[in-house]
């Protein structure tokens, strides 16, 4: 269980707690709206109704006794700068904030923040890749090279286990997973059966599961 810090809570902050709240983490909100607050307080371990860019405020949250802190302010690019900065500078362990566009990135990793995630670049990724293909169920782009695809199995591979695929040597992909009738399997060997109920969960280049699974 981790101590997070989250500032804003705007649709994406708000969605952001409710994960975090899910995975038993303790949540400290903050928010300038009053009412954005108060209805974050069932998801929240505590919450605070505060300007960020405020020095002494964010002082007295304690910054440096969290695990992270995440800004997560959307409608102000110059309130989201400050806060990151002003995290930086009082000690937070790591300050992981949000952008809407590239040169914000720029900006925040310049201005203190460690990380930066990108919803909107993230999504339009994650939607284009899911439309190319019938089969592709789930992706995760872990960097420009490597990607985590979740796909229906091809009808050739029916009935065979992963070691007579042999795709790592074929094709440089290592299959991380299968899921059967909605239950993953992580601990896959090879002699782990395929069936016309299976996907699989794989780790590669785009191009190279592109054209092993003929996408």
């Amino acid at each position: 269980m981790k101590s997070i810090l989250l500032i804003g809570l705007g649709r994406f902050g708000s969605h952001i707690a409710r994960s975090l709240y899910g995975m038993k983490h303790e949540v400290m909100a903050v928010d300038i709206s009053e009412e954005r607050v108060n209805a974050a307080l069932p998801f929240v371990t505590s919450a605070q109704i505060g300007d960020s860019t405020n020095k002494e405020f964010l002082e007295s949250l304690g910054v440096r006794n969290f695990d992270a802190c995440i800004v997560t302010i959307g409608d102000d690019f110059q309130n989201s700068l400050e806060t990151a900065s002003l995290l930086k500078e009082l000690g937070a362990k790591k300050v992981i904030a949000r952008a809407s566009r590239g040169v914000q990135e720029k900006f925040l990793l310049r201005n203190g923040a460690d990380e930066v995630v990108y919803p909107e670049k993230q999504l339009a990724a994650w939607t284009a890749i899911r439309c190319t293909s019938d089969s592709i169920l789930d992706y995760i782009e872990l960097d420009d090279g490597y990607s985590i695809f979740e796909l229906a199995i091809p009808e050739e591979w029916y009935s065979k286990t992963i070691g007579q695929l042999d795709v790592r040597k074929k094709y440089g992909i290592n299959i991380l997973g299968v899921r059967d009738l909605g239950k993953l399997n992580m601990n896959v060997t090879a002699d782990t059966l395929l069936d016309t109920e299976s996907s699989v969960l794989v780790l590669g280049s785009l191009k190279a599961i592109q054209k092993c699974f003929k996408l």
